[in-house]
């Protein structure tokens, strides 16, 4: 019975959308088709492109979660074994498969099955220092910073120890004092009789919640939280070569820890813009620059865009359309590697819908000297009908 409800749980968690049918994958598809893919989505999804609206909103935070998951080899595979149930909506590891069996209390009284044989989820919970969760933040940056990197003054919101108590949820002036129903252990134990026998199970303290101390007079200024909500303002270095969904760490930036533990960390997802210019594949970018038919047949110097500026760029005689000339060292700073990748500008030979009479000519001209015979444009239906009825 306990393997047939285990099934029906991980049915149910699996409902959730398939990861590589968000991206709109194959399920080998390699590191570059998985960024490729993210990119694309990024772009049309992203709040920026899309204001105001809450379907773009969402299909944006789903594009994310599962980038982060396929992105990473390690959580991939634990994806590709496990699915949904083998991480969270976080993108965390959840080793267990099946996840926490006490998940089946959800279902009318199937924790306590488990509870019977297992003991309660809350047993597990420790009454000691933990450590805080970590926060996440959503910074967008130019082609240009993410190329030679930047610094940026963020702001977030997060949890502080409450100035007026330190922490400890009291009021000023008193102390903190032992449980009385857990004695400071911060659990307690409860027997059970069932069909099977007695059991005694362990819980977390239901007076102090672990704590372990309780507080008599609650700090005016928390209620006795012990935390209060502040924004904080940090300076944050973006390294050069950084692209959309680069992570960056700031250690102990997250939430403060609980019973005295560390703060968490602060994940800032990056998020390059769009440019107007240049396309960006991997360390490498790509412009398109037109020409004239006249240059592109005899050749000419020309200045073409850079991220640094205008750089000059030799044309050689007789280049034909859609030409790429690499400019070495004009690309992206590589991220873990020294130098940077290349800039590749494609020509583009532009052809002139309006010619004067004296251009005709020499146009003309040019064909028969190059032996090219050029006939007369065509009559249009009029014409033809005109000579058809003798008209």
């Amino acid at each position: 019975m306990i393997l047939a409800l285990a099934y029906s749980w991980k049915v149910i968690k699996l409902s959730k959308k398939d990861y590589y049918e968000v991206l709109g994958i194959s399920r080998d598809a390699d590191e570059n088709e998985i960024k490729k893919a993210y990119r694309k989505l990024a772009r049309e999804y992203h709040p920026d492109v899309n204001p105001g609206d809450k379907n773009s909103e969402e299909k944006f935070k789903e594009i994310n979660e599962a980038y982060e998951v396929l992105s990473d080899p390690q959580k991939r595979s634990v994806y590709d074994q496990f699915g949904h149930a083998g991480v969270n909506g976080q993108g965390d590891f959840n080793y267990g498969g099946f996840g926490d069996f006490g998940d089946f209390s959800t279902f009318g009284g199937f924790g306590d099955i488990f509870d019977m044989f297992f003991g309660n989820r809350e047993s597990h919970k420790t009454s000691g220092p933990r450590r805080g969760a970590d926060l996440r933040y959503d910074l967008e940056i130019t082609l240009e910073e993410a190329a030679f990197g930047t610094e940026k003054d963020i702001e977030i919101t997060r949890m502080e120890d409450c100035e007026s108590c330190h922490g400890t949820g009291a009021y000023k002036g008193t102390e903190l004092e032992t449980c009385p129903i857990c004695h400071g252990t911060g659990q307690e134990q409860y027997t059970r009789s069932t069909a099977f026998g007695r059991f005694v199970s362990v819980r977390t303290c239901s007076k102090c919640n672990g704590a372990g101390k309780i507080i008599k007079e609650p700090c005016k200024t928390c209620y006795g939280k012990g935390k209060i909500q502040k924004v904080k303002k940090i300076h944050v270095k973006i390294p050069a070569g950084v692209d959309t969904g680069s992570k960056i760490r700031v250690t102990g930036e997250g939430q403060p820890g609980e019973m005295g533990g560390p703060y968490g960390d602060l994940f800032i997802f990056i998020y390059v813009k769009p440019h107007e210019v240049f396309e960006r594949q991997g360390n490498d970018i790509i412009c398109e620059i037109p020409i004239s038919f006249v240059q592109a047949a005899l050749g000419d110097e020309i200045y073409v865009p850079t991220l640094e500026g205008k750089a000059k760029l030799k044309i050689p005689a007789g280049t034909q359309p859609g030409t790429y000339f690499r400019m070495k060292g004009f690309g992206i700073t590589r991220l873990k590697g020294y130098g940077r990748g290349d800039l590749h500008i494609k020509v583009n030979v532009t052809i002139p819908q309006k010619l004067t009479p004296k251009q005709k000519a020499l146009l003309k001209q040019f064909a028969e000297i190059s032996g090219e015979e050029i006939k007369e444009q065509h009559k249009n239906i009029f014409d033809k009908m005109k000579d058809a009825f003798g008209g």
